[in-house]
């Protein structure tokens, strides 16, 4: 009686390590990615979406090699997992990033850079502007089916890098690295041509405050740059969906060598 107890308990600790791999690996996905890690949306759902993934995930995951409970080599994998997901939702969530320093970069030139909205997903305040873009950027990720590919870099994840104490390798943690560099070479892209209309906007300015003394600056270079930063930012709206296209192609791309495919 003893040893078949002792049978059923090996065969309920195998069976439960083919879930909590990947439990762990999907919740940290779900604590960071876009849309889903959102502080709007409900713990409650990101509980369950994590189980109802993680029960439509693990019967394709590889099988992990045997690793006995509470040990080093259980809290080591465990700690991996969680990494490669915060990892796969970190690159993702740099896109989003890379708006609001678009927004703030556009704001500051076109003069309503105090003006800020409290950004409930970064707990901190964000130009107007920025959450313009952000709002844009949201929309254009559901429609790309962004959410989608997300989850699919991370169903290939477990293909790439199966469960296990190895985990994130050096050249994937130097390719993260790299990659939150492109928050503010991302932004600067996608904020350059209404900075480049507002900067000559702002060098006519001058060249009139020089040619006209008398004429208060602040009273009518104020509204005048404030118009046509609207109008510049109007007309760069159009190239934001390729850009913004580009940048998830590439995050995706990033997200895919970090999670080891080669």
């Amino acid at each position: 009686m003893t040893g078949l107890l002792a049978v059923d308990l090996d065969r309920l600790i195998a069976g439960l390590e083919g879930y909590a791999w990947p439990f762990l690996r999907i919740t940290g996905l779900v604590l960071i990615a876009p849309v889903l890690g959102s502080a709007l949306v409900a713990r409650r759902v990101k509980m369950a979406l994590v189980l109802l993934l993680t029960l439509a995930l693990a019967p394709l995951v590889p099988p992990a090699p045997a690793i006995a409970p509470f040990s080093a080599v259980a809290l080591l994998t465990a700690a991996q997992q969680l990494l490669i997901g915060i990892a796969i939702g970190f690159v993702a969530q740099i896109v989003f990033d890379a708006l609001v320093v678009a927004g703030q970069l556009v704001a500051t030139t076109m003069g309503l850079g105090y003006a800020m909205l409290i950004d409930p997903n970064h707990g901190a305040n964000t130009a107007v502007v920025g959450q313009f873009f952000l709002i844009m950027g949201l929309l254009l990720f559901l429609a790309l089916g962004g959410h989608l590919l997300v989850l699919g870099v991370l169903a290939d994840s477990f293909r790439w890098l199966p469960p296990g104490p190895q985990g994130l390798d050096l050249p994937g943690v130097a390719t993260l690295v790299a990659w939150g560099g492109r928050i503010f070479e991302a932004g600067v892209v996608i904020a350059l041509p209404a900075v480049v209309g507002l900067l000559l906007v702002n060098l006519a300015l001058g060249v009139v405050s020089r040619a006209a003394p008398q004429l208060n600056l602040f009273a009518v270079g104020f509204p005048v740059s404030m118009l046509l930063g609207f109008l510049m930012l109007l007309l760069s709206l159009p190239a934001l969906p390729g850009s913004f296209e580009r940048l998830l192609l590439d995050a995706f791309g990033t997200a895919a060598h970090v999670a080891g495919a080669r």
